[in-house]
């Protein structure tokens, strides 16, 4: 997955942002079986898809404050 930016997600609406995070928390739960069975090469995908989740999540909670 490529490094997501903020200014990217900020352009979604949030319809796509929350598909965007439920796709990610997918491919996180797949990386966290594949780690169990010592299939993962790298470990750092792991921890990379926990920020990009983050910083959707970031996003859609600036998206809410802005509408109230």
């Amino acid at each position: 997955m490529p490094q997501l930016k903020a200014k990217e997600l900020r352009s979604l609406s949030i319809d796509e942002l929350k598909e965007r995070e439920e796709q990610m928390r997918k491919e996180l739960m797949n990386l966290r079986f594949a780690a169990k069975l010592a299939k993962l090469e790298s470990f750092s995908k792991l921890r990379q898809t926990r920020r990009a989740i983050a910083k959707v999540l970031t996003v859609l909670k600036e998206m809410e404050l802005k509408k109230s």
